[in-house]
């Protein structure tokens, strides 16, 4: 209860102080505009679709993958990150990734925090600002949240929100200013449409390094942590394949033939995965199960990601099911090979099925395959090679703001609960509650 207290009144002050400076702040309304209407009609939709992404989408889907006594811990996690990152997103978070600074190939500076600056007729293209931020913050916030795939039904719930506020600092805003706030990886010009390595190949990076420094659930092995409810799995699942769509979409920030280039390889990525897992399934395990088709669709969808802009349908199909594959072999051989405890494969499929993806896109580019070709002239090898450069980078600054925001945040409050809190359930320890009256205290 100590560890609570702290916690709690840490976010207080933080909150409290943060917001002094900006009472009475806000920027005038002004009564004209120079954005397009068509434009915006577009990308406020997505918004709208990206939202239920994530909630309930991205919560759905976790939490019908969760034992029973730990379902509403992990829907908690998604929704508590979703709301925390935003926070910080107005606070700090735009500002350090779109305005410029000293440092800027790293990181932006302070021109744009708590959004000063910002009114109704400032624009970023054809779209009002407003939008371009409210846009960019969901990406953002669903980001942090695949992270809790990884930690769920074992993590303190003050350590969690801890964590996530330190890894968003560390880790996320200076990796979406390198990429796309003028750092120093976006002038390479790496094929990446939609976020494949700031999104999800980061996301899958500190999924993977949380789920090592935390350790493996307690009776892991011997004990049944099958999905408690593979139907709310599957209900959350179609919510993120028909998210994905706006998700990637609605990064073209316009409406023209690109824009449905984009959905309709988004669509035909995120089928091929399934497809391919299904069969793949079928063929090597005797049957095709459910909570197996629709990860293979978000294989797909992850693998499609950074392509989406670049590729034909036709290639986007190969690429989904190139990549579900080697999100399935992940599954079944890597994480079994090296013992980690992720526990709903957040490595697996975004972190692998990332990689995967990022590689392929350069392939499916070629103008051979009827893709757009490089930019400045590239070949496909000049390519390929900044195409590693940049996901080597994602990969390694990943592992190392992860390990260092868990370290940070061990050093405030234990990451775990405790055995018996585990055992018992963290629905009721952590928040006093049980999704299903019917069960018993402690049972899996």
């Amino acid at each position: 209860m100590m560890y609570n207290r702290n916690i709690i009144s840490f976010f207080y002050v933080f909150f409290i102080f943060i917001l002094i400076p900006v009472v009475g702040n806000a920027s005038t309304v002004q009564a004209e505009y120079n954005y397009s209407l068509i434009d915006t009609t577009y990308v406020a939709t997505c918004c709208f679709i990206v939202m239920l992404m994530m909630l309930p989408g991205l919560a759905l889907f976790y939490g019908g993958m969760a034992r029973s006594k730990n379902v509403l811990s992990v829907m908690t996690q998604v929704f508590a990150s979703g709301v925390f990152i935003i926070g910080l997103w107005i606070i700090f978070g735009y500002s350090f990734i779109f305005s410029d600074s000293p440092l800027r190939p790293i990181i932006g500076g302070f021109d744009k925090i708590f959004l000063r600056g910002i009114n109704t007729n400032s624009a970023v293209g054809t779209l009002p600002e407003y939008l371009y931020c409210l846009f960019m913050a969901l990406f953002a916030a669903i980001t942090v949240g695949i992270i809790v795939g990884s930690v769920a039904e074992r993590m303190r719930f003050g350590a969690f929100l801890l964590f996530i506020s330190l890894w968003f600092l560390i880790d996320y805003v200076p990796m979406a200013h390198m990429a796309w706030g003028g750092g120093w990886i976006e002038p390479l010009d790496i094929q990446d449409f939609a976020g494949g390595n700031v999104v999800h190949l980061n996301a899958g990076m500190a999924g993977l390094v949380a789920a090592v420094m935390l350790g493996r659930r307690k009776g892991l092995g011997t004990t049944n942590m099958a999905p408690h409810d593979v139907s709310m799995t599957y209900i959350g699942g179609c919510l993120l394949f028909v998210g994905w769509l706006a998700f990637c979409g609605g990064c073209n920030y316009s409406v023209n033939g690109l824009t449905i280039l984009l959905m309709l390889n988004t669509l035909i990525g995120g089928a091929g995965g399934a497809i391919a897992w299904c069969f793949t399934e079928w063929r090597y395990h005797g049957r095709p199960s459910t909570l197996g088709i629709i990860s293979g669709a978000i294989a797909g969808l992850v693998g499609i990601t950074p392509a989406c802009g670049y590729v034909t349908p036709m290639a986007a199909f190969i690429i989904g099911i190139i990549t579900s594959i080697s999100c399935l072999w992940s599954v079944n051989n890597l994480k079994k090979r090296f013992g980690f405890d992720d526990a709903f494969d957040v490595f697996s499929i975004h972190g692998v099925g990332a990689l995967v993806g990022g590689l392929l896109t350069v392939i499916f580019a070629a103008s051979f395959f009827g893709g757009t070709g490089y930019p400045h002239g590239r070949n496909m090898w000049e390519q390929m090679s900044i195409q590693i450069v940049g996901i080597s980078f994602s990969m390694l600054f990943s592992v190392v703001a992860t390990y260092f925001s868990l370290k940070l945040t061990r050093c405030a409050i234990p990451l775990r609960v405790e055995e018996d809190e585990e055992a018992i359930g963290l629905d009721l320890e952590s928040h006093g509650e049980v999704a299903y009256h019917t069960d018993r205290i402690g049972s899996d």
